[in-house]
C-alpha cells in the first residue's frame, strides 16, 4: 500500500540514542544512497565494460518549517555528528533504517510576508542499517 511522506517521521539524537527527538515541522525529506562501481578487466571480453559493486554512500535532505525565533540557533548544528532514524511514527526496527551522520549544512529562508523556512543535509557517516 502506497504511503503518505507524513507517516515516516526522522528522528535524530545526539547522546547515542539514549533519547531520540522528532525532527518538528519537517515539509520534505529526501534520503538518497549511492553506491559506487568499480571497472576491472575480463580475461576473455576485451570490448565490453565489466563492473564491481563498490563502497555505499548515503545523505538525508530535510526541509522545515521554521517553528520559533530560537530555531535561528540551528544553523549552529553544522559539523555536529548526530545519530539519525527513518521510519514511522511508532518507530520499528523491522521497517525503519538507522545511521550516523554529520550535519554538513543547514540553510534559513526569511522572505518577508513568506513563512521562513529551514533546509538541513546530513551526510552519512558509516552504514545505513535496519536496527532490530
Amino acid at each position: 500500500m502506497a504511503q503518505n511522506g507524513n507517516n515516516i517521521i526522522v528522528y535524530t539524537s545526539t547522546n547515542n540514542g539514549t533519547s531520540w527527538t522528532a525532527m518538528g515541522a519537517t515539509k520534505s525529506d529526501k534520503l538518497q544512497v549511492s553506491g559506487e562501481t568499480i571497472e576491472i578487466s575480463s580475461a576473455t571480453d576485451a570490448d565490453w565494460q565489466h563492473i564491481i559493486s563498490g563502497r555505499k554512500s548515503w545523505s538525508l535532505n530535510v526541509s522545515w518549517l521554521v517553528t520559533q525565533v530560537a530555531d535561528v540557533r540551528k544553523v549552529l548544528q553544522v559539523g555536529t555528528r548526530v545519530k539519525v532514524r527513518i521510519g514511522a511514527r511508532t518507530y520499528s526496527g523491522s521497517s525503519g533504517v538507522e545511521g550516523f551522520a554529520i550535519i554538513t549544512q543547514n540553510e534559513l529562508a526569511f522572505t518577508r510576508g513568506s513563512l521562513a523556512t529551514g533546509s538541513l543535509q546530513m551526510q552519512g557517516d558509516g552504514p545505513l542499517t535496519c536496527h532490530t
